[in-house]
């Protein structure tokens, strides 16, 4: 605290600036006062005074109703980080900064070796002057949106409120300050006072969040994800992307072909395979896989380097993209186009008859892509439906190529066998209705099917029989394609094939990405792993209590493989319960990460797995080529472009936050496809809908619609005047009287009674809203139908046999 005077009458304005400059806690006007010793009269003149400096400039009053010197920084102020540095420093700025003096950045001096906070985060924390900058102690982590809400204003007679758009936020906060908003409003906040008298102050418009292209913009919003660069970034990039490609080893002639979506705006990886022409791999195949040489122009810390680091990785919603590379780079000079010599970093393989890996190296290269061609193009070539047919195709691309390389299941997931990303959402846009038209058929050169696709299928049928053998896990779960108009309205959702074609480049990047691994490990060099660790025991009794209520046995004892969840899929079939069981497998597995220590890939089956063949939208894919530059001195400036010592000591505080960045762009993914939906059956409320019980609680239970998606309540207090039991080790709604049983996995027909594209959310009730207090038609899962009032029906062994009520 500062020197504390006793001398009477008011102080002067070096005085006081003085004393703000000095303190070191807040310093508010009763601060200032007592001070002073300022008493009655004397406090009234203080408070014009620092009115008066405060219009002159000198002061400013921070939040809370201290002050601080124009320019400076409070005392006590909430920061938001932005950046964490290869030495695993925090470094953060205010987050609110009205002066025209240059937003300081400012190093949080925490305890421990290791940051205890991500880019993103928002703190509380206490700055002290330094030099010519600040750093910051910090006093307590705020969680994201406690100060900050994303909503709508509406008006209610005078009065303007702020209704939120989470859906867990339930609660209206009367606004404060409007600012520029007017009811119907999509707005930024920020929350005021104290429950219970909370109010919002608008801090920003973002337009009508009825707008089509408003729901991914709200998610944008809501997880904080940088989605614009900053003007010396782009410049940057534009200077980077005239560097001359320089002595590398020439590919040009070999005929690599890309295959990826048809709207795929970002090429990463391109492949070609030839009979191996090698006595000691007689039978075998040499294979390349091409990858873009992000790491020749995104160096080491470099402006380029520190954005992608925040953004860790690029996120795809249905109407954009926001990527981790400006699209200079991102789509066009890394991007592996047709005809255009392009660096890549190429995965030289040498494959068995039986699909094993039997050598690799890696060089930098010079490409020339002979075509990029769509999965479906390439299948239909492939069965000999290309020259002459008139295959769909699909107008108008957005730019869309899901990133998200993990699936989900209740905010766990694993990879699925797509390296790349290339699963999830498939996302068209088309001028007409239909989502797809004719157009002209697929033009796949023949000698490019007899050159290049021929003997990169007869490559493949070797690698998938080496992935058969090892036996990943296998869960088949249908991907959604969403189909956009042109204003971005959804026309249709419809399960996506899945190809020969989609699993041929699957098996080619998991090789590349086994040999990166590999390849490190050799040189002992620093890897950024893909760790997707085993089932937790607590995972696995909780899968052994669901399917014992379909009758399946789970010992848990036995030792855990993927082939082991495989063969509870074999005993299901072709059971109407199957996707059920295929997605409770999938909320069983762990959350893959990244992280410099390998503990395998458990659902590939694989011991060392690394993410290799995506760096343009993938910062881990990046470190592992600057490993690889570095371990093998690839290239004249393997120096410059390499993996840097601070960044080799830094893998596991990267490794941490790429990994909250993924997780980030999976959940504001999923709730803008949910938003999507909800749009989508808005048109729909009222109507029955197919649905599936995804989750049963005391409250009630979950539904999704059958072949859509999109996540909506029934609540119990719908379901009549019939009390509802709810049997905690079967998750199930059990009737008193009835014995109606509503059961995760049930299929019925509900009523839609609300859709807010907003939230993402909806709302059924059951199709007869009186309730289940009389007669009811009901279904057992063999499937025979009776009727059941005021009985108990029982399973094999004493159980309430599991009802489906059908809702007609």
């Amino acid at each position: 605290m500062a020197k504390r005077t006793t001398q009477a009458g008011l102080p002067s304005r070096e005085q006081i600036l003085d004393f703000i400059a000095s303190s070191d806690q807040p310093a508010g006007k009763r601060e200032i006062a007592k001070a002073f010793g300022l008493s009655g009269h004397e406090k009234i003149a203080l408070k014009q005074l620092l009115r008066d400096m405060g219009d002159e400039g000198l002061i400013e009053s921070a939040p809370g109703r201290a002050f601080h010197t124009m320019g400076g920084v409070p005392k006590v102020t909430v920061l938001r980080v932005v950046d964490v540095d290869d030495g695993g420093n925090a470094w953060a700025v205010p987050e609110r900064w009205e002066s025209d003096a240059p937003e300081p950045r400012i190093r949080l001096q925490e305890k421990g070796r290791r940051s205890a906070v991500g880019v993103g985060d928002r703190v509380l924390a206490r700055t002290e002057a330094k030099g010519n900058g600040y750093i910051a102690h910090p006093m307590k982590k705020l969680l994201k949106g406690s100060e900050l809400v994303l909503g709508v204003v509406h008006q209610e007679g005078e009065s303007l409120w702020l209704r939120p758009v989470e859906k867990k936020e339930r609660r209206e906060l009367p606004i404060s300050d409007r600012g520029p908003a007017e009811p119907g409003d999509l707005v930024l906040a920020e929350k005021m006072g104290r429950p219970p008298r909370l109010t919002a102050r608008v801090t920003e418009v973002l337009g009508d969040p009825f707008a089509p292209r408003s729901f991914s913009l709200i998610a944008i919003h809501k997880h904080g994800i940088p989605h614009e660069f900053p003007d010396r970034v782009l410049e940057e990039a534009e200077r980077v992307a005239k560097l001359d490609l320089g002595a590398r080893e020439d590919l040009t002639h070999i005929p690599i072909v890309a295959i990826d979506p048809a709207d795929a705006r970002d090429h990463d990886d391109a492949v070609w395979a030839a009979p191996d022409d090698d006595a000691a791999n007689a039978g075998g195949w040499k294979a390349i896989v091409a990858i873009a040489d992000v790491s020749f122009y995104v160096r080491p810390g470099s402006a380029l380097d520190k954005e992608a680091r925040k953004r860790g990785n690029s996120v795809y919603f249905p109407d954009r993209v926001v990527p981790m590379l400006p699209e200079t780079l991102s789509a066009e000079i890394c991007s592996l186009k047709e005809g255009e010599d392009r660096a890549a970093l190429a995965c030289h393989l040498q494959v068995t008859k039986d699909g094993q890996l039997k050598s690799w190296r890696f060089t930098r290269a010079r490409v020339r892509i002979a075509a990029n061609i769509a999965y479906e193009d390439a299948q239909a070539a492939m069965d000999g439906l290309g020259e002459g047919t008139n295959t769909p195709v699909r107008a108008e691309p957005v730019e869309a190529h899901p990133f998200s390389s993990s699936a989900e299941g209740e905010g766990e997931g694993f990879d699925k066998l797509s390296p790349n990303g290339d699963q999830g959402i498939e996302v068209f846009s088309s001028p007409c209705s239909m989502p797809e038209i004719e157009a002209e058929p697929p033009s796949v050169a023949p000698e490019l099917v007899e050159s290049t696709l021929n003997p990169l299928w007869a490559c493949w049928e070797a690698l998938y029989r080496a992935r058969e053998k090892r036996a990943p896990l296998d869960l088949d779960l249908p991907e959604r394609r969403v189909v956009l108009d042109e204003k971005g309205r959804i026309t249709s959702v419809a399960p996506r094939e899945r190809l020969d074609a989609h699993k041929l480049i699957e098996d080619y990047m998991i090789a590349a990405n086994v040999a990166a691994a590999k390849a490190l490990e050799a040189k002992k060099a620093p890897v950024m792993y893909r760790d997707h660790e085993p089932p937790s025991r607590e995972k696995l009794v909780g899968l052994k209590e669901f399917l014992k209520t379909f009758e399946i046995e789970f010992a848990l004892g036995q030792v855990v493989r993927p082939a082991t969840f495989n063969r509870i899929i074999e005993r299901v079939g072709d059971a109407d319960f199957r996707p059920e069981v295929m997605e409770q497998i999938l909320r069983t597995q762990t959350q893959a990460y990244y992280g410099p220590e390998n503990h395998g890939h458990f659902g590939l089956a694989l011991g060392s797995y690394a993410h290799f063949t995506s760096p343009i939208r993938r910062y881990a894919d990046l470190l592992v080529h600057r490993s690889l530059v570095r371990a093998y001195g690839l290239g004249p400036d393997a120096r410059e472009t390499g993996l840097t010592d601070a960044e080799a000591e830094a893998m596991d505080v990267i490794g941490e936050s790429i990994s909250q960045f993924e997780r980030r762009a999976m959940e504001a993914e999923r709730e803008t496809l949910d938003r999507y939906v909800a749009a989508y059956l808005s048109e729909r409320v009222g109507d029955l809908v197919d649905c599936r019980i995804t989750g049963v609680q005391p409250f009630g239970f979950f539904a999704t619609v059958e072949g859509l998606g999109g996540d909506g309540l029934v609540p119990v207090s719908t379901l009549g005047s019939e009390y509802f039991r709810y049997e905690e080790a079967s998750q199930t709604l059990v009737g008193e009287d009835s014995q109606t049983i509503f059961a995760h996995g049930q299929r019925l027909k509900l009523r839609l009674v609300e859709a807010n594209p907003v939230s993402g959310g909806l709302r059924f009730e059951l199709a007869d809203a009186a309730g289940p207090s009389g007669a009811r038609r009901t279904v057992r899962r063999d499937g025979r139908r009776g009727e059941e009032r005021g009985k108990r029906a029982q399973g094999k062994r004493g159980r309430p046999q599991n009802i489906r009520h059908k809702g007609r």
